[in-house]
């Protein structure tokens, strides 16, 4: 089991080698990654690619895929490419779109066609004055009044 995404939240399984995987009939979030140092620790991976299918099969894996060549290029090998799956439990396909979205402003991966930024810029909505909600009450009435 390996653990990604914003304070490490989700438990894939996995990571396995690519090669000779038989991905099962099941809708889940799938991580591409390799070992960015071979000589290095041996659970030190890089995310290269993130994507999510409602039938893991439907998604032409191992080698089928269309990126499949950009993992290969990554990993130096087509059995450098390692991948980990997430079956979000009771998850629909939006929930494993958001799960996507978020596991690439997170890591970037260089395969994924689609980039996410977590950054947020004042611009987007424009700036605004709200009230001051945290002064006196503006009443002329006196609470000690009965």
């Amino acid at each position: 089991m390996i653990r990604l995404g914003s304070l490490a939240g989700y438990p894939f399984e996995g990571p396995r080698v690519l090669g000779g995987w038989q991905a099962p009939a099941i809708g889940a979030v799938y991580v591409i990654l390799y070992r960015a140092d071979p000589e290095g620790k041996p659970h030190d991976f890089a995310v290269i690619d993130v994507d999510h299918a409602d039938d893991l099969r439907d998604a032409k894996l191992p080698f089928g895929h269309p990126r499949s060549k950009c993992w290969e290029r990554r990993a130096g090998t087509k059995w450098g490419v390692h991948i980990a799956t997430y079956e979000v439990p009771g998850g629909t396909s939006a929930h494993r779109e958001q799960i996507v979205k978020e596991l690439l402003a997170v890591y970037k991966p260089g395969c994924a066609p689609e980039q996410y930024d977590q950054a947020w810029e004042d611009e987007w909505i424009g700036s605004y004055d709200a009230p001051n909600t945290t002064a006196p009450l503006t009443t002329n009435r006196d609470p000690n009044e009965t």
